[in-house]
């Protein structure tokens, strides 16, 4: 088992910058999921690594040596695409033996008819198709084998296309999206099979997605993208509890995270735009006279009947164990709605256009400059 580094990576297509000094590095056996809003880079980030692109500046180091400059072929990495890039005039089995024939089989052995009277060429091929077949029931594609692409769904194609990279025992994992063309269901029930797939091989993994459930369900750590710059890599439950900029506490999280627009005043105490005194945690001195943005999750708020957030029912969500409850709140940063999750018992006596109050416990609160940066009291950041 190798590491896996990306050092200062950046690349720009005509003149516009798509990544910016990015650099991280996966250890052995680590799933780090990519996120991030569409064009920060994620994508690109995984064909520079596979050999695809040419980076502008930085390196790229698999097990130690610099595979920067080396051709995709000689990386010995697999690669899962968003689209299937699948062979039309292969079965499903075929196209997940491919690079298991290429890499065990030499070039007469790969050939019709002549190639299997070469000696040790069928217990080769029985091994690869046992390979194929185990990886195939894996993914539930195993009665698809004989199938060629074009009597496949989507689906059914995405999960092929996965299994051609699982087959293989790579130096590093990379996949594109691969559960985006999948049911629910299904898409559950894969991620389970893939980090399982994936410890089972104890290489790398570098994971493209837009599904934050996928990233924080899957990853060993998370790595949040946002103009080509590299905001945070983090495990999930830090990423999602102590963001460190403001960017990446609004992109995880759904709900989303509920953005407060306030002011620290003289006395150090912070006032919403309502007016409304917000508490501060223990510790956390902030400088009087500065705006600043006031977050916390939906599931940390709760209706109260002493002092907090004055807020009236928009509109509630039923999910089962729990309930949204959308309210309108003047002191929302952009004026969207104030979230908060709770129990159905907690939300039974609400309907919209009921009159309330939001709190939370002070530990909840996270501040962040004009810039975006968190404000932590001294000694209170967390360290990878």
């Amino acid at each position: 088992m190798a590491p896996f580094s990306i050092e200062g990576i950046a690349k720009s297509f005509n003149g516009q910058p798509i990544l910016r000094d990015v650099g991280f590095t996966a250890r052995p056996g680590e799933f780090v999921a990519l996120v991030g809003p569409s064009g920060c880079g994620k994508s690109t980030l995984l064909r520079i690594a596979a050999g695809l692109e040419t980076p502008d500046a930085g390196a790229i180091r698999l097990g130690g040596a610099d595979v920067t400059e080396a051709p995709p072929a000689a990386r010995n990495v697999a690669m899962v695409f968003q689209s299937y890039a699948l062979y039309p005039h292969l079965t499903a089995g075929e196209n997940i033996a491919v690079p298991l024939m290429m890499r065990e089989l030499s070039r007469p052995q790969r050939l019709p008819f002549v190639g299997g009277f070469m000696p040790g060429t069928s217990a080769q091929r029985r091994e690869i198709g046992e390979r194929v077949r185990r990886v195939a029931r894996s993914l539930q594609i195993d009665h698809l084998l004989d199938r060629k692409p074009a009597a496949m769904s989507g689906g059914q194609r995405q999960r092929v296309a996965l299994a051609r990279a699982l087959v293989r025992r790579p130096a590093l994992f990379l996949m594109d999206e691969p559960l985006s063309n999948l049911d629910a269901n299904l898409r559950v029930h894969a991620r389970g099979e893939i980090v399982d797939l994936h410890r089972e091989a104890g290489v790398p993994t570098l994971y493209v997605t837009h599904d934050q459930a996928e990233a924080l369900s899957m990853a060993d750590r998370v790595a949040v993208l946002q103009g080509g710059r590299l905001m945070q890599i983090a495990p999930p439950a830090e990423i999602y509890d102590d963001p460190t900029h403001l960017t990446v506490a609004r992109f995880i999280g759904s709900p989303r995270i509920n953005l407060l627009a306030a002011r620290v005043e003289g006395d150090g105490t912070v006032l919403a735009r309502d007016g409304t005194p917000l508490p501060v945690p223990m510790a956390l001195a902030l400088p009087a006279g500065r705006e600043v943005t006031v977050a916390v999750r939906p599931e940390r708020l709760r209706p109260t009947e002493g002092t907090g957030l004055p807020a009236r029912v928009r509109r509630l969500e039923f999910l089962g164990s729990d309930v949204l409850v959308y309210c309108d709140c003047e002191a929302s940063l952009d004026g969207e709605p104030v979230v908060a999750q709770v129990e159905p018992s907690v939300a039974a006596g609400l309907a919209p256009g009921a009159v309330l109050r939001l709190a939370a416990d002070p530990a909840h609160f996270l501040f962040f400059d004009g810039e975006g940066a968190r404000l932590r009291a001294p000694g209170g950041g967390r360290h990878e």
